[in-house]
């Protein structure tokens, strides 16, 4: 019997595999937010699977998203990820990363870990949707709006609402696998 997957994900293997390995699943490691904060901001304006289908070439572009090095780039090696054809060459994308590792720092002297701030705003805790169907799963919601607003006082670029929620679904701040969803068991 084939298990049943949310819809989203059936394109192909590469999509399924990020399904059922990661999609939805809490994370609440710096390293591995920080990766999907740059990852879903580039991909305001275009689709996850273009992000996901260079998702190695971001991770060799952005020095394995260490954000310690992403804060500190230089005008030459942001000319070098403008030249980059593996990875979305937009400047304004590219120096919203860097901003964003800065902004991220500062986020992690506050609270301890960013990991720490951006949690609080569940509780610490997963928020639990049981969608029937696709449609089902909002684009937003009054906390990703929330975080979104918090986030842009904090100086951090293309952080949205949507490309929030995007984030949020990414590190499993909020389960939007559908109610029969093999993931859920």
């Amino acid at each position: 019997m084939e298990n049943i997957r949310c819809g989203w994900c059936e394109k192909d293997d590469l999509y399924r595999k990020y399904h059922d390995e990661e999609w939805g699943r809490p994370v609440y490691d710096d390293e591995t937010i920080f990766e999907f904060l740059i990852l879903e901001s580039f991909q305001a304006g275009l689709s996850w699977y273009t992000i996901l289908s260079k998702r190695e070439n971001f991770r060799n572009a952005f020095d394995h998203f260490d954000y310690k090095k992403v804060a500190s780039y230089s005008e030459k090696k942001i000319e070098e990820l403008m030249n980059n054809s593996g990875i979305i060459r937009n400047r304004l994308k590219i120096l919203a990363a860097v901003t964003n590792a800065q902004r991220f720092m500062e986020v992690q002297k506050e609270f301890g870990s960013f990991s720490s701030y951006i949690w609080s705003f569940t509780g610490g805790k997963p928020i639990n949707n049981r969608p029937e169907k696709l449609s089902d799963v909002p684009a937003t919601t009054e906390i990703s709006d929330l975080i979104s607003k918090e986030l842009k006082k904090r100086g951090f670029k293309f952080v949205g609402s949507t490309v929030i929620y995007a984030h949020m679904q990414a590190t499993g701040m909020v389960n939007d696998h559908i109610k029969d969803c093999f993931t859920r068991k």
